[in-house]
């Protein structure tokens, strides 16, 4: 009777030690999830800038204002010599009444609506293909320009610089969100190491009486803190991809009408990269910690 008790309690006492460390398990995972939301929101903002930028710099557009008293003869010329230009593939004439028009569609601006039509000049959108490079889209601009008909034209290499600035600021704050999300999965692992190590003492002394190595004691450690790092890296994905699918839901609409791209979440090569990188990082700070803990 007396050895069924002690069996009975070392299982109560095993199942509240279990119970403790997955609180603890759990705990960990979490902060290394909050950690990793910000390094992969980050990620997600850089994808994103990156798809726009490509696709501004593809897409190839130019708009030539033509001056006031152009007459539709002088359009119409300018229209069919761009038409046979090289790398264009479509031109399209808009008059001063359809740009007003345009600007106007839905009334709600009333200044807008009291200036004249001379207000809004007419234009030529050109639409190139996607063979155009930069320079050949800069020799066709420099070459409208110097047509008395035209005021001046428009080719967006601008946006296309000033989203690359923004690419590169995205870049910078990424390598320094990751530098942030390293010392806090160091310091949150390592932090978890010493309360377990803490609580098992007494296991891993049996195990070192029983003549166990040192790398045979540190490997469930090591394996607890590489499944943690990959864990804390798989909830902020997910997380990160529920509030996308909430934001996208809602706007999803807007951004495609703004931006010209439907916005994308990480691609899969990165986010198995952040999981990988969690999880390296968790089996490296167990390694680094155990061994200045001296397990003896």
């Amino acid at each position: 009777m007396r050895s069924g008790g002690d069996a009975q309690g070392k299982k109560l006492r095993t199942w509240r030690a279990g119970r403790s460390d997955l609180s603890l398990h759990l705990l960990t995972v979490f902060s290394l999830a909050v950690a990793f939301v910000c390094l992969a929101a980050s990620l997600l903002v850089v994808t994103n800038l990156a798809a726009v930028r490509d696709r501004w710099s593809r897409a190839g557009r130019a708009t030539v204002y033509l001056r006031d008293g152009t007459s539709d003869a002088e359009a119409t010329d300018l229209l069919r010599a761009l038409e046979t230009t090289a790398f264009v593939k479509k031109v399209r004439l808009v008059t001063s009444m359809e740009a007003r028009r345009e600007v106007l569609s839905d009334d709600s601006d009333k200044a807008l609506a009291a200036l004249p039509a001379a207000a809004f000049p007419a234009s030529l959108e050109v639409g190139f293909t996607e063979d155009v490079t930069s320079d050949s889209l800069e020799t066709t601009a420099l070459k409208l320009r110097a047509l008395p008909c035209v005021e001046t034209v428009e080719t967006y290499q601008k946006w296309t610089e000033r989203l690359s600035s923004l690419l590169g600021g995205g870049v910078t704050a990424s390598v320094c969100l990751a530098a942030i999300v390293l010392a806090a999965v160091v310091s949150v692992i390592g932090s978890t190491m010493r309360l377990l190590l803490h609580r098992r003492r007494s296991e891993v002394e049996v195990l070192k009486l029983v003549g166990a190595t040192d790398a045979f004691v540190r490997k469930p450690f090591v394996v607890e803190a590489t499944a943690q790092g990959a864990a804390g890296a798989v909830a902020a994905l997910v997380m990160l991809g529920v509030l996308f699918g909430i934001v996208r839901g809602r706007f999803d609409h807007e951004l495609v009408s703004l931006l010209g791209v439907a916005p994308s979440f990480l691609p899969w090569p990165i986010a198995l990269a952040m999981v990988s990188l969690g999880a390296l990082l968790g089996a490296a700070t167990a390694i680094i910690s155990l061994r200045k803990m001296v397990l003896v």
